[in-house]
């Protein structure tokens, strides 16, 4: 799920779009799974995707890009800057989806 790259790792993402929250929902079939609210259309979700990464783990929306999979559920995403024991504590530690 979480692979450490040269300049910081490669995560396996399953997202879901139009969540009614956007949060970190823990893991499905070796992939992290990211609810979001926004739809799959013009962007939207991957742009959500980016951010909701991005805030969870601590790093600058730049350091976040979508490696294949921008057509679809299952992504593979790269954060520079971050290693993956780091990603991991940051990611599974915040997992779950909670009401409010």
């Amino acid at each position: 799920m979480i692979t450490a790259t040269p300049d910081g790792v490669m995560i396996d993402v399953r997202v879901i779009p139009r969540a009614s929250k956007s949060c970190i929902a823990g893991t499905r079939d070796d992939a992290l799974v990211v609810r979001l609210t926004a739809p799959p259309v013009e962007g939207a979700a991957n742009e959500a995707l980016v951010e909701v990464l991005a805030k969870t783990l601590g790093v600058p929306k730049r350091a976040v890009t979508i490696a294949s999979g921008e057509h679809t559920r299952h992504k593979r995403v790269r954060v520079a800057g971050i290693d993956a024991e780091t990603a991991r504590a940051r990611l599974i530690g915040r997992a779950g989806c909670r009401a409010g």
